[in-house]
């Protein structure tokens, strides 16, 4: 399979390179040059099949023709150690819980198979194995005539995090030999145990504590990919969901929900009339992988978006026009983007690569997505309303989805919204919101017993280059 970029004015890629290198030459997301539709007997039996036999199907078609079907499957299935289950919360409406891996959030799918993919092109792989110069911009050191800079050795992954990302990466890498893993979050603005999630780990994570919000930390790691000194010097790559490694997998647990809703009807209900997929969304890499899954055949009938008080993607579905701006710090604070990537892929898809115009792009998009956008009150009361006629505990992200969801489901539609991560990783908000104590699982209270380490730095993009330098200097990590 190869992959171009969503601006157009990069070379086509494989697999390797597009998961290696992340963002492409022009700045543009890396999309698949074709997506295949799954067989009709997939669907006729999905629901008989466990998870994992769903997601390894599903990862045949996106990675089939790079990766070794054996090696494939002990990917897929070790990545999904643990279940996505979907869980009846109110009538015709359903959580898909996302939060039963070791972070107890939906990005430790996504996280899990790309580190285990690129560790698999590192180890297997010819131009990981070989420093390829064309995939890692790669000098000589005889052009150079310094050859302690040479770019061999370590992959650097730079990743950026407005909450669950970080800990989902950084704990999906940790210990991962010949990688190291940089962590940009912004200062003050995620809750204290999703910190401690990233920040404790050491050996190769490196947790970097941003003075600015998400979009800064975002601008930083697509900056670092731009600059010509730092990829002489080092082998970068991202585990953002603008990594085609990080996103695709996602689609997994969608086609595993509907196998779950037919399941429970003895496999007669699901057919793609009655399901409305509802995607708590803030960087849209997560509704970007359902999208790319409906397109492979995935049976939903409709999808909605919902937001938090960030609301660019909705006001796009509202005018047709995509304004970006800074983001608002809010309580459901993973979805504090105001430039959210994965809106190109979005464009990109739907525009046929281009083809359609922006009108008739708009008019694709909002035939079968629709939008949401919540106040932090709105949020709160969604969660007292859940909690006190269901006894469900939703986090603040999850709310928006329940809500959404029960605003706008019609006669005869079943809703799955996606819970994405555990709510006492919010505890402090949760708690004071339910009046509750939300007992904090073991997992999460290890993290809490570790000692933060991170290093700090402002959002000025020369001051992260400078730190980056450093740690390949010839006294530092490489």
């Amino acid at each position: 399979m190869q992959y171009y970029s969503t601006n157009g004015n990069a070379p086509l890629a494989d697999l390797e390179k597009a998961v290696v290198k992340g963002l492409a030459e022009d700045r543009g997301l890396y999309m698949p040059e074709r997506i295949e539709k799954l067989p009709k007997a997939f669907f006729d039996n999905m629901h008989e099949m466990t998870f994992q036999d769903i997601a390894y199907n599903v990862a045949a078609n996106f990675f089939g023709e790079d990766v070794d079907m054996d090696g494939l499957q002990e990917l897929v299935y070790d990545t999904l150690s643990f279940d996505c289950p979907v869980v009846k919360v109110s009538e015709n409406i359903y959580a898909l819980e996302l939060f039963h891996g070791p972070t107890l959030a939906f990005k430790d799918v996504g996280a899990r198979f790309m580190a285990r993919l690129l560790q698999y092109f590192l180890r297997y792989g010819g131009s990981a194995d070989r420093g390829d110069a064309s995939m890692y911009q790669t000098e000589t050191a005889e052009d150079r005539g310094d050859a302690s800079v040479c770019q061999t050795g370590t992959v650097n992954v730079l990743v950026a995090t407005s909450g669950d990302t970080g800990s989902a990466v950084a704990n999906g890498f940790l210990g991962v030999e010949g990688i190291h893993v940089y962590v940009l979050y912004p200062k003050g603005k995620v809750s204290p145990i999703q910190e401690c999630q990233f920040t404790t780990l050491g050996q190769n994570i490196t947790a970097v504590e941003v003075d600015g919000v998400f979009d800064d930390c975002q601008a930083l790691v697509k900056a670092a990919f731009m600059d010509e000194e730092l990829n002489r010097r080092m082998r970068l790559t991202s585990a953002n969901s603008i990594n085609v490694a990080r996103f695709l997998p996602q689609a997994f647990y969608y086609f595993n929900a509907v196998a779950r809703l037919q399941e429970m009807a003895n496999g007669k209900s699901a057919d793609g009339k009655s399901v409305v997929m509802c995607v708590p969304s803030g960087n849209f890499g997560n509704i970007c992988s359902a999208l790319f899954g409906h397109e492979m055949g995935l049976p939903v009938k409709r999808f909605i978006a919902a937001n938090n008080a960030n609301d660019v993607f909705y006001q796009y579905l509202q005018t047709g026009r995509y304004e970006p701006k800074a983001s608002i710090q809010t309580l459901a604070n993973a979805m504090d983007v105001g430039d959210p990537s994965n809106f190109a892929r979005i464009i990109n898809l739907y525009s046929e690569n281009g083809r359609l115009t922006p009108e008739e792009t708009h008019r694709r998009i909002t035939s079968f997505i629709s939008g949401a956008t919540y106040s932090d009150e709105q949020i709160k009361e969604t969660m007292r309303q859940c909690y006190s006629e269901t006894g469900y505990v939703l986090d603040p992200h999850g709310a928006c989805g329940y809500r959404a969801l029960k605003e706008s489901l019609q006669p005869g539609e079943v809703g799955v919204f996606c819970e994405t991560a555990h709510p006492a990783k919010f505890k402090e908000k949760v708690d004071d919101i339910l009046g509750i104590d939300i007992e904090i699982p073991d997992r999460l209270r290890a993290f809490m017993e570790g000692e933060k380490q991170s290093v700090a730095l402002s959002k000025d993009f020369s001051d992260f280059k400078q730190f980056l330098l450093n740690e390949t200097s010839p006294t530092g990590q490489e």
